[in-house]
């Protein structure tokens, strides 16, 4: 009866814990990204964090004008950092190694153009 208990419990236990690093590996549905971009002031601040935040999946953003990072929590089912990338490129921002969007870019007004003072 003893050996019975032993094995079950041995078995019990190790069921337990594969669906447990499952559920785990399922439970992470957000994640975080840190973008460097080329904003420089604080309409470029309202204007990332404004629309990046409309972009389907993201959750939060935050745009640090002094290291220029803008820092997004997204659902990983919903979008990904390339997606998010794209974004901040079409509203005419670099976004790491993906540059600007020329036709977005020159609709930035003058403060919020790369060779522009930080302000």
């Amino acid at each position: 009866m003893k050996k019975v208990f032993v094995i079950v419990s041995v078995v019990m236990f190790a069921f337990l814990g594969g669906t447990q690093q499952s559920f785990a590996q399922k439970a992470k549905k957000t994640d975080v990204v840190k973008i460097k971009t080329s904003a420089v002031c604080g309409m470029c601040k309202e204007r990332i964090e404004k629309n990046i935040a409309f972009e389907k999946g993201v959750t939060d953003v935050v745009l640090d004008n002094d290291t220029k990072i803008v820092t997004v929590t997204y659902k990983t089912a919903k979008t990904s950092p390339e997606k998010i990338k794209q974004a901040l490129s079409k509203l005419g921002y670099d976004a790491d190694d993906v540059p600007a969007d020329k036709a977005a870019y020159d609709k930035l007004p003058p403060c919020c153009k790369k060779d522009a003072t930080p302000h």
